[in-house]
């Protein structure tokens, strides 16, 4: 892995590819350097883990040859049209941004980069998480190996297919909400039949913890571990029956079924003509413009209308 490395973006997930990265001993903090606008944030980041900023994502670009970029799906056309001039084949981005597809991103740069699409979740914050990678069609092996390298340090990594990563961000990018939901929900029902507050929660969460513990370290299927904690007529399978009732199981394919499709729409909405322009269409748009209502091209010039003159702002 090519050091630093330099993280685009100091939100939730950009604070957890920190702090795993540096509570694991990867990196050290002197090896990471970060690019966030909002003050308060890269004060925070800067005092609590030691790394270290930088006053742009130019800046970041040139100083760091591994990139991630950690921010949210609607930023990025912005944050790529201004790191794309500087973008180099010795770069290797990795994008945890839901929904963005790689094809996307390579639209904003006129030739092949290298590139690992990754979907990590929230548990990275104390190196339990689970994280998919994805490479792209120009990533080199050793670029796969430095992301896995990445995110190993945070918890668990698979490979997959690009086609699949909605489908990993409705389950395990996603899936950490469900599980909370879940929790809360069960430690309620403990509260509602006389336990404190407290106690219910300690129960739920621990039961919950155990019971994942428990899958991974038998390799068993879920239904047959199941299937153990249940006595014929017995109160669990009383328990099961009303989860059956309310529809649990099926609530809970119906949320990662939903949270899939709202990532493919996050990324189609990115694929509009709304959209910012990729940079080499942008550029190529700025030499040769195109007629647009109020403008009228004649002889080589373009003859402007008093009463309505569009704007076009220049690319920095």
């Amino acid at each position: 892995m090519q050091k630093p490395v330099g993280i685009i973006g100091g939100g939730n997930m950009g604070e957890a590819l920190t702090a795993g990265i540096t509570q694991s001993g990867l990196l050290n903090p002197g090896e990471i350097l970060f690019f966030e606008p909002r003050s308060d944030r890269k004060e925070f980041l800067q005092k609590k883990f030691g790394v270290s900023p930088t006053e742009s994502n130019q800046g970041l670009v040139s100083l760091a040859s591994t990139l991630i970029l950690a921010v949210k799906p609607q930023s990025v056309p912005e944050v790529l049209l201004e790191i794309a001039p500087w973008i180099t084949p010795h770069h290797l981005l990795i994008s945890i941004c839901a929904g963005v597809s790689t094809d996307y991103i390579q639209s904003f740069f006129p030739n092949p980069i290298r590139m690992i699409r990754a979907m990590p979740n929230t548990p990275a914050l104390i190196q339990k998480g689970a994280t998919a990678l994805a490479p792209s069609p120009a990533a080199k092996p050793e670029d796969l190996s430095a992301a896995e390298a990445i995110f190993q340090a945070l918890g668990i990594t698979v490979v997959v297919k690009e086609s699949q990563m909605d489908a990993v961000t409705g389950l395990s990018g996603s899936g950490p909400a469900y599980i909370f939901a879940v929790i809360e929900a069960l430690a309620a029902g403990g509260v509602k039949e006389g336990l404190g507050q407290d106690v219910a929660l300690a129960l739920t969460t621990q039961t919950v913890l155990g019971s994942a513990y428990l899958i991974q370290a038998t390799t068993q299927h879920p239904a047959t571990l199941r299937d153990q904690v249940c006595t014929p007529g017995g109160t669990t399978m009383a328990g099961l029956y009303a989860l059956e009732e309310g529809g649990f199981r099926l609530a809970l394919m119906n949320a990662v079924i939903a949270a899939t499709q709202r990532s493919k729409e996050l990324g189609e909405a990115l694929q509009k003509p709304s959209s910012s322009y990729p940079f080499h269409q942008q550029k190529r748009a700025l030499q040769y413009p195109a007629v647009t209502p109020g403008v009228k091209r004649r002889k080589g010039r373009i003859k402007k209308n008093p009463r309505n003159i569009k704007v076009t702002r220049k690319l920095r």
